[in-house]
Protein backbone atom coordinates (compact mmCIF):
# COMPACT_ATOMS: atom_id res chain seq x y z
CA UNK A 1 0.00 0.00 0.00
CA UNK A 2 3.07 2.49 1.19
CA UNK A 3 3.84 1.86 -2.92
CA UNK A 4 0.70 2.02 -4.37
CA UNK A 5 0.31 5.68 -2.46
CA UNK A 6 3.99 6.70 -3.85
CA UNK A 7 2.78 5.90 -7.16
CA UNK A 8 -0.26 7.88 -6.98
CA UNK A 9 1.61 10.83 -5.20
CA UNK A 10 4.59 11.40 -7.64
CA UNK A 11 2.30 10.92 -10.37
CA UNK A 12 4.45 8.02 -12.10
CA UNK A 13 6.18 4.29 -11.71
CA UNK A 14 9.77 6.08 -11.91
CA UNK A 15 9.14 9.05 -9.47
CA UNK A 16 7.69 6.85 -7.01
CA UNK A 17 10.69 4.39 -7.49
CA UNK A 18 13.38 7.12 -6.74
CA UNK A 19 11.22 8.07 -3.82
CA UNK A 20 11.05 4.37 -2.22
CA UNK A 21 14.99 3.53 -3.68
CA UNK A 22 13.17 0.87 -5.44
CA UNK A 23 13.75 -0.46 -9.29
CA UNK A 24 10.66 0.89 -11.02
CA UNK A 25 10.33 -2.54 -12.36
CA UNK A 26 10.44 -3.88 -8.75
CA UNK A 27 7.78 -1.20 -7.91
CA UNK A 28 5.85 -2.18 -10.66
CA UNK A 29 5.64 -6.11 -9.72
CA UNK A 30 4.83 -4.72 -5.98
CA UNK A 31 1.49 -2.71 -7.24
CA UNK A 32 0.51 -5.32 -9.88
CA UNK A 33 0.57 -8.11 -6.62
CA UNK A 34 -1.66 -5.59 -4.91
CA UNK A 35 -4.27 -5.54 -8.05
CA UNK A 36 -4.12 -9.19 -8.20
CA UNK A 37 -4.73 -9.45 -4.37
CA UNK A 38 -7.61 -6.76 -4.18
CA UNK A 39 -9.25 -8.32 -7.93
CA UNK A 40 -9.39 -4.55 -9.61
CA UNK A 41 -7.44 -2.11 -11.85
CA UNK A 42 -5.91 0.47 -9.47
CA UNK A 43 -3.87 2.54 -11.49
CA UNK A 44 -4.54 3.46 -15.44
CA UNK A 45 -0.96 3.61 -16.60
CA UNK A 46 0.13 5.38 -20.35
CA UNK A 47 2.83 8.04 -21.64
CA UNK A 48 2.30 10.92 -19.04
CA UNK A 49 2.56 8.96 -16.22
CA UNK A 50 -0.01 6.87 -13.51
CA UNK A 51 -3.40 7.99 -12.04
CA UNK A 52 -5.61 6.44 -9.91
CA UNK A 53 -8.93 4.50 -11.36
CA UNK A 54 -12.30 4.78 -9.14
CA UNK A 55 -11.21 1.82 -7.05
CA UNK A 56 -7.53 3.46 -7.00
CA UNK A 57 -9.00 6.78 -5.67
CA UNK A 58 -11.23 4.63 -3.28
CA UNK A 59 -8.64 2.95 -1.95
CA UNK A 60 -5.91 5.84 -1.95
CA UNK A 61 -7.72 7.27 1.22
CA UNK A 62 -8.43 4.37 3.42
CA UNK A 63 -4.60 3.25 2.38
CA UNK A 64 -3.35 7.05 3.53
CA UNK A 65 -5.68 6.43 6.89
CA UNK A 66 -4.51 2.95 7.71
CA UNK A 67 -0.88 3.69 6.92
CA UNK A 68 -0.98 6.50 9.17
CA UNK A 69 -2.55 4.45 12.17
CA UNK A 70 -0.40 1.51 11.75
CA UNK A 71 3.28 3.70 11.83
CA UNK A 72 1.18 5.48 14.99
CA UNK A 73 0.71 2.35 16.71
CA UNK A 74 3.83 1.20 15.70
CA UNK A 75 5.40 4.08 17.41
CA UNK A 76 3.72 3.92 20.54
CA UNK A 77 4.50 0.25 20.94
CA UNK A 78 8.11 0.64 20.53
CA UNK A 79 8.44 3.64 21.57
CA UNK A 80 10.69 5.00 19.10
CA UNK A 81 10.49 7.23 16.16
CA UNK A 82 9.62 6.28 12.37
CA UNK A 83 13.38 7.52 11.95
CA UNK A 84 15.01 5.13 14.36
CA UNK A 85 15.36 1.86 12.12
CA UNK A 86 18.78 1.61 10.56
CA UNK A 87 20.05 -0.87 8.17
CA UNK A 88 19.80 -5.09 7.33
CA UNK A 89 22.48 -7.48 6.50
CA UNK A 90 21.53 -10.15 4.83
CA UNK A 91 24.33 -13.47 4.16
CA UNK A 92 23.46 -14.97 0.69
CA UNK A 93 25.52 -18.33 -0.84
CA UNK A 94 26.39 -18.65 -4.23
CA UNK A 95 23.99 -19.48 -6.84
CA UNK A 96 21.72 -17.73 -4.66
CA UNK A 97 18.32 -17.51 -7.73
CA UNK A 98 18.65 -14.08 -8.89
CA UNK A 99 14.68 -13.24 -8.95
CA UNK A 100 13.96 -14.48 -5.60
CA UNK A 101 15.36 -11.37 -3.32
CA UNK A 102 14.67 -8.44 -5.54
CA UNK A 103 10.98 -8.13 -5.05
CA UNK A 104 11.56 -9.33 -1.32
CA UNK A 105 13.48 -6.10 -0.98
CA UNK A 106 11.36 -3.88 -2.93
CA UNK A 107 8.05 -4.81 -0.58
CA UNK A 108 10.46 -4.33 2.36
CA UNK A 109 11.64 -0.64 1.15
CA UNK A 110 8.09 -0.07 0.59
CA UNK A 111 6.67 -0.96 4.19
CA UNK A 112 9.80 0.24 5.33
CA UNK A 113 11.41 3.42 2.97
CA UNK A 114 14.06 4.08 5.86
CA UNK A 115 15.85 1.06 5.98
CA UNK A 116 18.67 0.18 3.90
CA UNK A 117 19.96 -3.16 3.08
CA UNK A 118 23.63 -4.86 2.61
CA UNK A 119 23.96 -7.93 0.76
CA UNK A 120 26.91 -9.71 1.28
CA UNK A 121 28.32 -13.71 -0.47
CA UNK A 122 29.76 -16.34 2.13
CA UNK A 123 29.36 -19.84 2.82
CA UNK A 124 26.63 -21.72 4.62
CA UNK A 125 28.79 -22.08 7.98
CA UNK A 126 30.51 -18.64 7.61
CA UNK A 127 27.38 -17.22 7.67
CA UNK A 128 25.98 -18.86 10.58
CA UNK A 129 29.07 -17.58 12.61
CA UNK A 130 28.68 -14.37 11.42
CA UNK A 131 25.02 -14.53 12.27
CA UNK A 132 26.05 -15.40 16.29
CA UNK A 133 28.31 -12.66 16.22
CA UNK A 134 26.37 -9.90 15.26
CA UNK A 135 27.51 -9.05 11.80
CA UNK A 136 24.36 -10.47 9.96
CA UNK A 137 20.84 -10.26 10.44
CA UNK A 138 19.90 -12.72 8.35
CA UNK A 139 21.51 -15.74 6.73
CA UNK A 140 20.48 -17.57 3.83
CA UNK A 141 21.79 -20.88 4.38
CA UNK A 142 21.59 -24.68 2.66
CA UNK A 143 22.02 -26.18 5.77
CA UNK A 144 19.09 -25.67 8.58
CA UNK A 145 20.55 -24.93 12.11
CA UNK A 146 19.68 -26.72 15.03
CA UNK A 147 21.41 -24.15 17.60
CA UNK A 148 18.68 -23.30 20.15
CA UNK A 149 19.77 -19.47 19.77
CA UNK A 150 18.51 -19.74 15.83
CA UNK A 151 14.90 -19.30 14.41
CA UNK A 152 14.71 -20.45 10.64
CA UNK A 153 12.04 -20.90 7.76
CA UNK A 154 12.21 -22.23 4.50
CA UNK A 155 12.84 -19.56 1.32
CA UNK A 156 13.83 -21.62 -1.53
CA UNK A 157 13.40 -25.13 -3.01
CA UNK A 158 14.89 -26.28 -5.89
CA UNK A 159 14.72 -29.88 -7.60
CA UNK A 160 18.74 -29.58 -9.18
CA UNK A 161 19.61 -31.00 -12.63
CA UNK A 162 23.21 -31.38 -14.08
CA UNK A 163 25.67 -29.55 -16.23
CA UNK A 164 27.46 -32.08 -18.08
CA UNK A 165 29.59 -32.09 -21.60
CA UNK A 166 27.20 -32.03 -24.64
CA UNK A 167 28.73 -35.42 -26.09
CA UNK A 168 28.06 -37.03 -22.53
CA UNK A 169 24.54 -35.84 -22.39
CA UNK A 170 23.71 -36.99 -25.85
CA UNK A 171 24.81 -40.69 -24.92
CA UNK A 172 22.86 -40.71 -21.20
CA UNK A 173 19.64 -38.24 -21.41
CA UNK A 174 16.23 -39.76 -22.30
CA UNK A 175 13.20 -38.25 -24.56
CA UNK A 176 10.18 -37.44 -23.34
CA UNK A 177 8.42 -41.30 -24.40
CA UNK A 178 4.99 -42.53 -23.58
CA UNK A 179 5.44 -45.21 -20.86
CA UNK A 180 4.48 -48.60 -22.60
CA UNK A 181 0.40 -49.20 -21.02
CA UNK A 182 -0.41 -53.21 -20.74
CA UNK A 183 -3.24 -54.12 -23.82
CA UNK A 184 -5.17 -56.02 -21.17
CA UNK A 185 -4.75 -53.38 -18.08
CA UNK A 186 -7.70 -51.18 -18.85
CA UNK A 187 -5.58 -48.13 -17.17
CA UNK A 188 -5.96 -44.92 -19.59
CA UNK A 189 -2.65 -44.27 -21.42
CA UNK A 190 -0.13 -42.20 -18.75
CA UNK A 191 1.25 -39.08 -19.99
CA UNK A 192 5.03 -38.58 -21.27
CA UNK A 193 7.50 -38.86 -19.27
CA UNK A 194 9.62 -35.60 -18.55
CA UNK A 195 12.86 -35.09 -21.10
CA UNK A 196 16.01 -35.61 -18.94
CA UNK A 197 18.55 -37.92 -17.24
CA UNK A 198 18.48 -40.72 -14.73
CA UNK A 199 20.66 -39.94 -12.08
CA UNK A 200 21.92 -43.81 -12.26
CA UNK A 201 23.62 -43.10 -16.16
CA UNK A 202 26.05 -40.59 -14.62
CA UNK A 203 27.82 -43.47 -12.82
CA UNK A 204 31.62 -43.39 -13.87
CA UNK A 205 31.48 -39.76 -14.28
CA UNK A 206 32.92 -37.59 -11.86
CA UNK A 207 30.93 -35.17 -9.51
CA UNK A 208 32.07 -31.31 -9.60
CA UNK A 209 31.61 -30.68 -5.69
CA UNK A 210 31.93 -28.17 -3.72
CA UNK A 211 33.72 -28.30 -0.29
CA UNK A 212 32.35 -30.17 2.50
CA UNK A 213 32.92 -27.07 4.72
CA UNK A 214 30.34 -24.72 3.18
CA UNK A 215 27.85 -27.03 3.81
CA UNK A 216 28.16 -30.34 5.39
CA UNK A 217 24.45 -31.19 5.86
CA UNK A 218 23.65 -30.91 1.88
CA UNK A 219 26.82 -32.23 1.29
CA UNK A 220 26.23 -35.68 2.83
CA UNK A 221 22.72 -35.46 1.35
CA UNK A 222 24.25 -35.15 -1.85
CA UNK A 223 27.18 -37.62 -1.51
CA UNK A 224 25.05 -40.42 0.00
CA UNK A 225 22.06 -39.85 -3.15
CA UNK A 226 25.00 -39.90 -5.64
CA UNK A 227 26.31 -42.66 -3.84
CA UNK A 228 23.08 -44.91 -3.86
CA UNK A 229 23.01 -44.18 -7.62
CA UNK A 230 26.67 -45.62 -8.62
CA UNK A 231 28.58 -42.36 -8.33
CA UNK A 232 31.25 -42.28 -5.88
CA UNK A 233 34.47 -39.58 -7.61
CA UNK A 234 34.16 -36.20 -6.23
CA UNK A 235 36.47 -33.61 -7.79
CA UNK A 236 36.56 -30.70 -5.87
CA UNK A 237 37.97 -27.92 -8.94
CA UNK A 238 39.10 -25.40 -6.28
CA UNK A 239 40.36 -26.94 -3.32
CA UNK A 240 39.31 -27.95 0.13
CA UNK A 241 38.71 -24.27 1.70
CA UNK A 242 37.99 -22.18 -1.28
CA UNK A 243 34.40 -22.14 -2.80
CA UNK A 244 33.50 -23.27 -6.40
CA UNK A 245 32.19 -20.45 -8.19
CA UNK A 246 30.36 -20.63 -11.10
CA UNK A 247 33.14 -20.20 -13.68
CA UNK A 248 35.51 -22.45 -11.81
CA UNK A 249 32.64 -25.40 -11.86
CA UNK A 250 32.43 -24.67 -15.66
CA UNK A 251 35.80 -25.15 -16.51
CA UNK A 252 35.99 -27.95 -14.39
CA UNK A 253 32.93 -29.72 -16.27
CA UNK A 254 34.16 -29.19 -19.44
CA UNK A 255 37.59 -30.77 -18.85
CA UNK A 256 36.39 -34.54 -19.26
CA UNK A 257 33.97 -36.79 -17.84
CA UNK A 258 32.26 -34.69 -14.90
CA UNK A 259 29.31 -32.98 -14.30
CA UNK A 260 27.68 -30.54 -12.07
CA UNK A 261 24.33 -29.66 -10.20
CA UNK A 262 22.80 -26.60 -11.08
CA UNK A 263 19.28 -25.29 -10.32
CA UNK A 264 17.08 -24.65 -13.09
CA UNK A 265 17.08 -21.16 -12.78
CA UNK A 266 20.93 -21.11 -13.60
CA UNK A 267 21.22 -17.86 -14.68
CA UNK A 268 24.64 -17.46 -17.17
CA UNK A 269 25.21 -18.65 -20.73
CA UNK A 270 26.88 -22.15 -20.56
CA UNK A 271 29.89 -21.99 -22.88
CA UNK A 272 29.89 -23.80 -25.78
CA UNK A 273 29.73 -27.80 -25.44
CA UNK A 274 28.44 -27.87 -22.21
CA UNK A 275 24.67 -28.80 -21.36
CA UNK A 276 22.28 -28.35 -19.04
CA UNK A 277 19.49 -31.43 -18.05
CA UNK A 278 16.78 -31.85 -15.41
CA UNK A 279 16.86 -35.12 -13.40
CA UNK A 280 14.16 -37.58 -13.60
CA UNK A 281 12.27 -37.65 -10.49
CA UNK A 282 14.11 -35.20 -8.76
CA UNK A 283 16.48 -37.05 -6.35
CA UNK A 284 18.10 -33.69 -5.47
CA UNK A 285 16.26 -31.10 -3.83
CA UNK A 286 18.37 -28.04 -2.70
CA UNK A 287 16.59 -26.05 0.48
CA UNK A 288 17.99 -22.19 1.27
CA UNK A 289 16.97 -21.67 4.31
CA UNK A 290 16.62 -17.84 6.29
CA UNK A 291 18.14 -17.76 9.74
CA UNK A 292 18.21 -15.12 12.26
CA UNK A 293 18.93 -14.46 16.29
CA UNK A 294 15.78 -15.72 18.13
CA UNK A 295 16.21 -13.18 20.51
CA UNK A 296 15.63 -10.58 17.58
CA UNK A 297 12.44 -8.20 18.02
CA UNK A 298 12.99 -6.13 14.95
CA UNK A 299 10.17 -5.30 13.12
CA UNK A 300 12.16 -4.66 9.32
CA UNK A 301 13.92 -8.20 10.04
CA UNK A 302 10.42 -9.85 10.72
CA UNK A 303 8.73 -8.14 7.72
CA UNK A 304 11.90 -9.64 5.51
CA UNK A 305 11.35 -13.16 7.57
CA UNK A 306 7.58 -12.88 5.99
CA UNK A 307 8.74 -12.09 2.63
CA UNK A 308 11.01 -14.74 2.58
CA UNK A 309 9.11 -18.12 4.21
CA UNK A 310 7.64 -19.52 0.88
CA UNK A 311 5.66 -21.77 3.70
CA UNK A 312 3.56 -18.60 4.03
CA UNK A 313 2.27 -18.39 0.61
Amino acid sequence: MRAFVAVVEEGGLSAAARRLHVSQSALSQTVRSLERQLGVRLLVRDHTGARPTEAGRTLLDEARTLLARHDAMIATITGLPDEHAGSLCIGVPLEFPVDLLPPVLAELSAAHPQVTVNVRHSPSTAQLAELLAGELHVALVRDRPTDPRLDSVLAVEEAMGVILPAACAEEVAEAGDVPPTHPFSGASPRPPEPAGIRLHRLAGMSWVGFPRSDAPAWYDQVTATLRTHGITAVKLASGEDHPVTPEVKLAAVGTGRAFALASPGWARPLPEGLAWHPLIGAPLVRRTWAVWRAESRSRELAALIAALDITAV
